[in-house]
C-alpha cells in the first residue's frame, strides 16, 4: 500500500487516518485507538503525516519525526473549507490530506519540548495573574459598597487596604474585614507563583541564545522574547518580517474588490498575548522618546504628533516584529543606534 499523504484528525482515545496516493485516491480509511496509533502509523509507513496543529499535535509531529516522517501541521482554520458535506472524524480527516497536499498552504513549526516548557510557564503566568486581578477586583467591589474607593492597580490595591483594615469604624465590619483579608492571602499565593514563573522566564532567557538576540530590541524583554522563540522557534517558516507581523495581526486588515484597495485596522489576528506584549514594550519605549534626536525616536514623535499615541505603539509593535523575524532566521546581530538609542533606557522600564 503506497500512502503519500496521512490526514489525522486527533482525539482523545480514537482517531481518524486518512491514507491518500498520489494520485489523491484513498487505499487506506481507518480508525485506530490512541494505544495502537504510533505502530499503525509506522505499518502503513506514509511519505508525510498531516494534522491539524491542536492538542497534543506537536508531541505526535515530534514522534513521526523520530521516525523518518515529515510532518506538516495545518491551522484548523485552514482546514475548515476543505470539509465536503457534514462534519464528522471521517471527512475532517480527509480534508486535512487535501489542504496538506496544496502547494500554497501555510504549515505550523512543530515546537520542540523546551519551547512548549516556556508557553507553559507563560501560560500559566497569564492564568494566575488574572486570577489575581479577579480577587483584587472583588476585593475592592466589596469595599466600594461600603463607600471605600480605592485605585485599580496592585500596588495602589496593597498600598490602601492595610489603611482600610485598621479599624471596624463606619460599615467596615469584622465580617467584611475578615472577608477581604481571607482575598489577601488567596492574592499571596498567586503571587508567589507568578514569581516562580517569572523566575522560569529568567531562566530560559540565560539559557536560549534566540531569546538573547531578540532581547537587545527597545521595547523587548525577557517575557516577550520568550513569548516569542516559544510560539515560533526560528522564524524561518515566515517568508519575511511583514509575514510576521501579519500573523500577529498587526497589519491593516484589508477589504478590498473591483480594483479599490480599502484598509481597515489591524487584523487583530494570531495570538493574542503575543500581539498585547509587543504592544506594551512599545509604550513603554515611546515613554522615553521625547527629547531624544536619533532617526527612530524623531519618527516616534512624528508619529504620535500625526496619527497619535496608540497608532504610534502599535506602528512600533510592527516594526519590532519585523526585526524579530530578521534577527531569528539569521545571524545577522542586531546594531542599535548608538547616539540617543531607544536601547539606553533604563532596563527596568522595558519589563516586557
Amino acid at each position: 500500500m503506497d500512502i503519500d499523504i496521512l490526514g489525522i484528525d486527533l482525539a482523545k482515545r480514537v482517531l481518524q487516518l486518512h491514507g491518500a496516493d498520489r494520485s489523491g485516491h484513498a487505499p487506506n480509511r481507518s480508525k485506530v485507538t490512541r494505544d495502537g496509533f504510533v505502530e499503525a502509523v509506522r505499518s502503513l509507513r506514509p511519505r508525510i503525516v498531516a494534522m491539524e496543529a491542536c492538542s497534543s499535535a506537536h508531541h505526535w509531529g515530534r514522534c513521526f519525526r523520530a521516525m523518518g516522517v515529515e510532518v506538516r501541521l495545518i491551522s484548523p482554520q485552514y482546514v475548515s473549507p476543505f470539509v465536503k458535506t457534514n462534519k464528522n472524524d471521517r471527512n475532517d480527516a480527509q480534508a486535512i490530506a487535501e489542504a496538506a497536499s496544496r502547494p500554497a498552504m501555510n504549515f505550523v513549526t512543530v515546537k520542540s519540548v523546551e519551547q512548549q516548557d516556556m508557553q507553559a510557564v507563560h501560560r500559566v503566568r497569564d492564568l494566575l495573574t488574572r486570577q489575581r486581578t479577579a480577587l483584587i477586583n472583588q476585593a475592592r467591589g466589596l469595599l466600594g459598597e461600603r463607600g471605600v474607593t480605592m485605585a485599580q492597580s496592585p500596588e495602589a490595591f496593597k498600598r490602601a487596604v492595610p489603611q482600610v483594615l485598621s479599624s471596624c469604624d463606619g460599615e467596615v465590619t469584622s465580617i467584611c474585614q475578615a472577608m477581604v483579608l481571607e482575598l489577601i492571602e488567596q492574592i499571596k499565593v498567586l503571587e508567589d507563583g507568578i514569581d516562580r514563573a517569572e523566575t522560569w522566564i529568567k531562566s530560559f532567557m540565560k539559557q536560549s541564545p534566540l531569546c538573547k538576540r531578540i532581547a537587545v530590541i527597545g521595547g523587548v524583554g525577557p517575557i516577550t522574547a520568550t513569548a516569542v522563540v516559544a510560539a515560533i522557534g526560528d522564524a524561518k517558516e515566515f517568508r519575511n518580517g511583514r509575514h510576521l507581523s501579519a500573523w500577529m495581526g498587526l497589519v491593516p486588515r484589508q477589504y478590498s474588490s473591483g480594483g479599490k484597495s480599502q484598509l481597515k485596522g489591524i487584523s487583530k489576528r494570531g495570538d493574542t498575548y503575543l500581539r498585547t506584549l509587543l504592544i506594551h514594550g512599545a509604550r513603554t519605549v515611546l515613554r522615553y522618546v521625547v527629547g531624544k534626536t536619533d532617526m527612530q525616536s524623531r519618527w516616534l514623535q512624528d508619529l504620535i504628533a500625526r496619527r497619535g499615541y496608540n497608532r504610534a505603539a502599535v506602528a512600533l509593535a510592527n516594526k519590532n516584529a519585523r526585526v524579530i523575524q530578521a534577527l531569528l532566521s539569521s545571524d545577522t546581530p542586531y546594531r542599535p543606534q548608538r547616539c540617543g538609542s531607544l536601547s539606553d533606557a533604563p532596563a527596568e522600564t522595558t519589563p516586557y
